[in-house]
């Protein structure tokens, strides 16, 4: 399982010092994005080169405790399932250091073609590091 560093700023909280429902899709994206640079793929190239690029189709997500301003918070991410064209993630934020879940959610992530934005196989290359490296 990887995992990525976060910190809640003042940016991502609520009135309250909360942090706001809808930052924890960006914190799971930055996870994702980490993730795959993990294993030696930047989005850019993957568009530039391969011609695709990854978009999320689906998300569900589970708010279970609240995290606050300034608090250093951990993303995980786990592949669960992989298609032909698709991934699905599961991902969690945690307090640094480990913790009772705070949030916790699944992503599909469907591969398309960069022009037409139509499904596409996911890279051969790409797809046996997806495998290997989760």
């Amino acid at each position: 399982m990887f995992a990525w560093p976060v910190r809640v700023y003042y940016e991502d909280t609520d009135f309250g010092g909360v942090v706001y429902y809808a930052n924890y899709l960006r914190y799971f994206e930055r996870a994702r994005t980490e993730w795959l640079r993990s294993l030696g793929f930047e989005q850019d190239r993957l568009r530039d080169e391969q011609g695709v690029l990854f978009v999320v189709r689906r998300v569900e997500v589970d708010y279970l405790r609240p995290a606050r301003f300034n608090e250093p918070l951990e993303v995980s991410v786990r592949v669960v399932e992989r298609r032909k064209a698709s991934l699905v993630f599961e991902q969690a934020v945690r307090p640094a250091g480990g913790g009772e879940v705070l949030a916790q959610g699944r992503v599909k992530v469907a591969c398309v073609d960069a022009e037409r934005l139509r499904p596409a196989a996911i890279p051969p290359g790409v797809a046996v590091e997806i495998v290997d490296g989760r």
